[in-house]
């Protein structure tokens, strides 16, 4: 595969310029999303609400993959970090409510925390680029 082949998109977040990484990263015919949150520049959307926060990073997450021409089922594969196992419900019906028609593989973890501790849940994608879109 040629560097040309590879291509990547940034979402604008301050941890991507401090951090030097890409929101998203397309190379032959995988898209992946790395771990995105309901933050929208320097601001953390659905404080304190893990369904929202959910929804509002799948959201930023299918945006992202968007730019390479993909949608929701493109989607392969999911992965959900939450920081309470209370939250499983909450967010297991945002990633319903987003990909039902889909059915991604999915993991869902819960881990210690985030950068922000407002954060509730980061989530992250794989889509395949030879999927039939819906």
């Amino acid at each position: 595969m040629t560097s040309d082949a590879v291509r990547r998109v940034q979402s604008g977040s301050p941890w991507e310029e401090s951090f030097g990484f890409a929101r998203a990263v397309a190379a032959g015919d995988r898209v992946v999303v790395g771990g995105t949150t309901s933050f929208k520049g320097t601001v953390l959307y659905g404080e304190g609400d893990p369904y929202e926060q959910a929804k509002v990073a799948f959201t930023a997450a299918l945006e992202a993959i968007a730019e390479f021409g993909l949608g929701p089922g493109s989607v392969i594969r999911t992965r959900m970090y939450l920081t309470h196992a209370r939250d499983v419900d909450a967010v297991g019906r945002a990633h319903k409510e987003t990909f039902d028609q889909v059915r991604p593989v999915s993991t869902l973890l819960v881990v210690e925390g985030f950068v922000d501790p407002r954060i509730l849940v980061e989530v992250e994608l794989e889509a395949y680029r030879g999927a039939v879109d819906s």
